[in-house]
């Protein structure tokens, strides 16, 4: 009788067991199909952007953003991007004053007079090197420091003095709000100020007319140099290209600035984020004679100091 009380407890004890782990795994069961229930809408959450975006300013930065725009607009068919040049203290002014959302710039924003630096958040996007570029028939590829200082100051007038061909220099600057012309001036030129000449302010048009001047002498970014129709400028001996002014060798460079005026908005974040993606940093840039950030070997402050990193 004693064995069949065990025996009973015994088996109700194990039918109580089995029960238990049924309850159990049925639990673990509901809770992983809540959380499959839950995380579902993660995906469904992905808002698709839409809306309008203004960029103006650096016309030596148009190129890459018009390009990434276009890209950025094939992706999201619903955003609208507007770039503009007009040179980098427009973009400044503009962002600053809100009628834009992205101000570019080839200068800190602490370089411009007038420009509330302290209400901007730089974006530096990539690095742009800028050289002298000549008419091809003015007969040379390299110059001196000393001697493009002169050119550009009217102390050397006609090629000839340089071993080119016999024609009078023309001059070709940009405007005061130029930060292709500060850039240049800071480091190509030492801070000389440059003699009178012809002053345009479009990149593209500073090409043009470099091209179509005999004896014109002016300066572009790398990424203008696409073809044979003016001649960039190597500067004693250090030839204008990406590997040198990564290694610090050539010094004619700025970072490419996206300024937005507090944090980015939405959209402004999204295309800025996308400016920074590895597509467009290892391919784009490249493909528009940019500069990746991530390669510099060396680094700028708002002074102009070079250091290495």
């Amino acid at each position: 009788m004693k064995q069949m009380k065990k025996l009973s407890l015994f088996t109700l004890f194990a039918a109580l067991m089995v029960f238990m782990a049924a309850c159990g795994g049925g639990a673990s069961t509901d809770k992983s199909e809540g959380n499959t229930s839950k995380e579902a809408p993660k995906t469904e959450e992905k808002k698709e952007l839409s809306g309008t975006l203004s960029i103006s300013g650096s016309s030596a930065m148009q190129p890459l953003v018009a390009a990434a725009a276009d890209e950025f607009m094939a992706q999201n068919p619903n955003i609208d991007i507007q770039v503009q040049a007009g040179g980098s203290g427009t973009g400044l002014s503009q962002v600053a004053e809100g009628s834009v959302q992205i101000g570019n710039s080839d200068v800190f924003a602490e370089e411009k007079e007038g420009i509330p630096a302290d209400q901007l958040v730089d974006h530096k996007v990539a690095v742009v090197g800028m050289t002298a570029a000549v008419n091809p028939k003015v007969g040379i590829n390299d110059i001196k420091k000393e001697d493009l200082i002169k050119v550009f100051t009217g102390k050397i007038t006609n090629w000839k003095e340089l071993g080119g061909a016999d024609q009078k220099i023309v001059l070709v600057n940009r405007p005061d709000s130029s930060g292709t012309r500060a850039v240049f001036n800071k480091f190509a030129l030492d801070g000389a100020t440059p003699a009178e000449g012809i002053t345009e302010d479009s990149s593209n048009t500073v090409k043009k007319i470099i091209n179509e001047t005999d004896g014109a002498i002016g300066y572009l970014a790398f990424s203008y140099f696409t073809d044979d129709s003016v001649t960039p400028l190597a500067i004693d001996g250090v030839e204008p290209t990406a590997e040198n002014v990564q290694s610090g060798k050539f010094l004619v460079w700025a970072y490419q600035h996206s300024y937005t005026k507090g944090e980015a908005t939405e959209l402004a974040k999204a295309f800025l984020d996308f400016m920074m993606s590895e597509d467009i940093q290892n391919n784009l840039l490249k493909e528009q004679g940019y500069l990746p950030v991530t390669k510099m070997e060396v680094e700028r402050d708002a002074k102009g100091n070079q250091t290495n990193k």
